[in-house]
């Protein structure tokens, strides 16, 4: 199969507010290496109201992924809740970060 007909993996974004015990567990570092070991890229970070806000960008399957992660989270985390709203890529961002306030 030449390399135009190969199928193209579907490009996603998905911003991800997690409520529940999620801050003070490394949610956010857990977080940024599953990211990184899936190719994503975008931004993890605490809330002002407790929750723990990302942005994650690449492929579909790989999103989709860590959203099953972030319902269980690391060890120490109670997840009560995972909202998710896709989004049009953009391709803005370059790899995983962690923000800070």
């Amino acid at each position: 199969m030449k390399e135009s007909q190969k199928p193209h993996p579907e490009k996603a974004r998905a911003h991800v507010l997690v409520e529940g015990r999620v801050q003070g567990v490394f949610f956010r570092a857990n977080a940024f290496d599953k990211a990184e070991a899936l190719g994503l890229t975008g931004w993890v970070k605490n809330t002002g109201d407790g929750r723990v806000e990302a942005l994650f960008e690449g492929q579909r399957g790989d999103i989709e992924e860590i959203i099953r992660w972030s319902h269980k989270g690391p060890p120490g985390a109670a997840v009560t809740r995972v909202e998710v709203s896709w989004e049009v890529p953009t391709g803005e961002f370059k790899n995983f970060s962690i923000k800070y306030w």
